[in-house]
């Protein structure tokens, strides 16, 4: 296997969770994409995406709710710029989380306000209603059309990790299947891998951003999922620290003295909560198969 990112420290207190929410929030947009909205003379474009990945951040899912109107509507202005195009893929992948929301909302029963007091936060979604509208958000929606060409090359890729094949379809989750995603904090390629990851797991990001090639994409993605299930024992954990940050999701399961992903979800970010139940329906409509029936990963799989 390549060489699997550094554990973080055991233990976080509260404070340590609070200055890490903080500092992803300072650098969740890349330099490089705030220069291109300035470029492309696109005023209000970075307020906007501030506001989405602070959403995506914070516990409440329904909150996401507010901004479909405002994404649908920016998807064509990413559209229309060769540089900014990479990112509209990225923003298109993710209007599911913000339908979804809005469906969630409408689930949910309004706070109940009792006088001179201020409003209790809406009640978050429970797991059984996260399934139901991930199902139905998945049901009848067909395959992206590259994945038909993409998945006879990257399934063998992940069984050479040792990694269940069905989760090759983590790629429609996180890019649709388009090697050209690229999100606003700068994760790119069909796995979504950040900068630092992707250099842990051996690959290069300059001159040549490896991330952009499948194979090696899948690969690096693979061995950190097989990494993640080793440490974590269980898929639905491993992606939500795929999602959220393995340190971040070990101080929540050690601060609230929990064990599973039911458990600590109310305490992740609103894209993990949404995330894991979201690769379980794409999981289920694609392979007829679910996430606890998968394997843990092969040990003594070679690595290319």
């Amino acid at each position: 296997m390549g060489a699997a990112p550094p554990p973080p420290p055991a233990e976080l207190a509260v404070d340590d969770l609070l200055q890490m929410g903080r500092q992803f929030l300072e650098e969740n947009l890349d330099e490089d994409f705030l220069e291109l909205l300035e470029e492309a003379d696109l005023p209000g474009g970075e307020a906007f995406f501030r506001q989405l990945q602070e959403r995506f951040q914070s516990e409440y899912v329904v909150d996401l709710a507010e901004l479909q109107k405002a994404a649908r509507a920016w998807l064509p202005v990413l559209d229309a710029y060769e540089e900014t195009a990479p990112y509209a893929v990225w923003l298109r992948a993710r209007l599911d989380y913000l339908e979804a929301a809005e469906q969630l909302r409408r689930a949910l029963p309004p706070p109940k306000v009792e006088p001179g007091k201020p409003p209790p936060p809406r009640p978050k979604p429970t797991a059984l209603q996260q399934e139901k509208v991930w199902g139905q958000i998945t049901a009848a929606r067909p395959p992206p059309t590259s994945a038909a060409k993409l998945l006879p090359r990257l399934k063998p890729v992940f069984q050479a990790q040792g990694v269940p094949a069905e989760l090759t379809w983590l790629a429609e989750v996180e890019s649709s299947f388009n090697p050209n995603a690229r999100s606003p904090a700068g994760a790119v390629g069909l796995y979504q891998l950040m900068p630092k990851t992707a250099k842990a797991l051996g690959l290069s990001t300059w001159p040549r951003d490896e991330r952009l090639d499948p194979e090696k994409s899948a690969s690096a993605a693979a061995r950190y999922l097989a990494y993640l299930h080793g440490r974590f024992k269980d898929w639905k954990l491993a992606l939500a620290a795929y999602n959220a940050g393995e340190g971040r999701l070990q101080a929540l399961l050690k601060n609230h003295r929990v064990k599973t992903f039911e458990a600590v979800a109310p305490y992740l970010p609103a894209e993990t909560q949404m995330y894991v139940p979201k690769v379980e329906a794409t999981l289920r409509k694609r392979e007829n198969t679910s996430l606890a029936k998968l394997p843990a990963p092969a040990i003594g799989k070679p690595s290319p």
